[in-house]
């Protein structure tokens, strides 16, 4: 699938997950919970063990349909290329990184780095960059996709960090193309309830398509 597909089909989940766990057996059953809630889009952090083989599992078990699997706090090149190599469809890092960018460029996957400022924002366009993560969303707010609007009418911006069901609708109507939920999404998975992760996807889901609907 080549890189524009990608990166739409990533924006098109409306909602990534952020997918953060203690073991590989944990994080695909948090994973598995979440599109069962019917959010499609997964970041699957590098922090999780064997994170790399994690991605492998969740592309082949859900080759075909609507999901699509990256890598999230991916702090170097080497890193990037073992997730790239296990099927990562997208690469997510929490500060920009010169190498990761150049890397992501060579094997045509969307590179979506961290940024909180409009220079590093500029930065990552210059490297070829197409959608940044705001983050620390909860800091930045969502008046801050409006200055970086300012200069870069045309950037993607995925807020990271803070965004959460009763939030959603500020952000998008910020402008947002797409947006990052972690704990307020998965936080039942901390006490094995992978039934309410469920019940969380939904919910977060519902008001996706209830902002996508009020904007026709």
């Amino acid at each position: 699938m080549k890189r524009a597909e990608l990166l739409e089909k990533m924006i098109n989940t409306g909602v990534i997950a952020v997918v953060r766990a203690e073991t590989l057996e944990k994080a695909v059953k948090v994973a598995d919970a979440i599109i069962k809630g019917g959010v499609t889009g997964l970041e699957l952090t590098y922090s999780v063990p064997h994170a790399d083989t994690v991605i492998s599992k969740l592309v082949d078990k859900y080759e075909g349909t609507n999901v699509v699997v990256g890598a999230g706090t991916v702090l170097d090149a080497t890193s990037a290329r073992l997730a790239i190599i296990a099927g990562a469809q997208f690469i997510v890092s929490p500060t920009f990184d010169k190498d990761v960018a150049f890397l992501c460029n060579l094997y045509q996957i969307p590179y979506v780095p961290g940024t909180y400022t409009v220079t590093e924002a500029q930065t990552a366009l210059k490297y070829g960059s197409e959608i940044v993560k705001m983050f620390p969303g909860a800091l930045a707010g969502p008046a801050a996709i409006a200055e970086y609007h300012g200069p870069f009418p045309y950037l993607n911006v995925m807020p990271s960090g803070g965004v959460n069901v009763e939030n959603m609708a500020s952000w998008f109507e910020a402008g947002a193309v797409v947006v990052g939920a972690g704990g307020g999404l998965t936080k039942p998975a901390n006490k094995d309830d992978f039934a309410g992760v469920t019940e969380n996807a939904k919910a977060y889901i519902a008001e996706y398509k209830r902002i996508m609907a009020s904007k026709k």
